[in-house]
């Protein structure tokens, strides 16, 4: 078993324990009344209004730790780390839940929530509607949803769950065949994974070179394995919409410097 599908079954077992804890009517019922009643809710969907920018833009990550890398930042003042991307112009902050091989936590997303304005990603392995429940409940913005790991089926389920919440869904591909199984739902954003998490090696360029298969109505996310303003200049020719970001800038001492000299390659 690779370690997704690792990953994933650990996260089936975490929600099934979850719902003993919270039945899923009642998680539907908070994550339906938030929304209704206006609450980590404004109109349209931010999330992807934020990714419409002029150049590039930048989804910075909070992120503790990762199964190719281990512990990243061994002092995590996550909240400071979001209000610090806030004030370097990040369009929007991917937050990590996964507890076992990220060492996040749903505090870290709630909390965030609560201290900076701009949207966030619940980062996590979505292999229950129930998860997206959650992520409305915590105050995200939008979700993940990994082609490798669901079907055609739940693909267009989950997308449709997380809309009907006021939530955009970030669909990460690898493959022009998961490409296609996106755009076939309706996927609003498609991410390509420039990282192979059987093997964990990166290759920033597979972005470029399965961007054109995605209309340009529909926002294109290069993720993972950007580092310096040259690779943004390059996605920003090959006509990427937006970067996510999370080991460069979490390693970086000034992490506003970072992202400032990273969105020198962006214009």
């Amino acid at each position: 078993m690779d370690i997704l599908h690792e990953i994933a079954e650990r996260t089936k077992a975490r929600v099934a324990a979850r719902k003993k804890a919270v039945p899923p009517a009642r998680m539907e019922e908070m994550a339906q009344s938030l929304f209704r009643g206006g609450l980590h809710s404004t109109p349209g969907f931010p999330f992807e209004e934020a990714l419409r920018s002029d150049g590039v833009a930048f989804i910075c990550e909070v992120k503790k730790a990762s199964p190719s890398k281990g512990v990243i930042s061994e002092e995590f003042p996550y909240v400071d780390i979001a209000r610090e991307y806030e004030a370097a112009g990040a369009a929007a902050i991917s937050v990590l839940t996964e507890p076992d091989y990220f060492l996040g936590d749903d505090r870290h997303l709630r909390e965030i929530a609560g201290a900076v304005p701009i949207p966030l990603l619940r980062k996590d392995f979505t292999v229950d509607s129930y998860m997206i429940h959650e992520a409305k409940v915590m105050g995200a913005s939008a979700v993940l949803l990994i082609c490798a790991l669901l079907d055609k089926g739940a693909l267009a389920e989950y997308i449709s769950v997380a809309r009907n919440l006021g939530l955009s869904a970030l669909v990460e591909t690898r493959s022009e065949a998961e490409i296609g199984m996106a755009l076939d739902v309706g996927a609003g954003i498609v991410g390509v994974n420039n990282r192979n998490l059987r093997t964990f090696e990166v290759d920033v360029a597979l972005s470029g070179r399965l961007r054109d298969l995605v209309p340009k109505d529909v926002i294109f996310v290069s993720e993972s394995g950007v580092r310096t303003a040259e690779d943004i200049e390059g996605l920003r020719r090959a006509g990427v919409d937006a970067v996510l970001i999370g080991e460069a800038l979490m390693r970086a001492p000034d992490k506003r410097a970072m992202l400032e000299g990273l969105k020198g390659g962006a214009k």
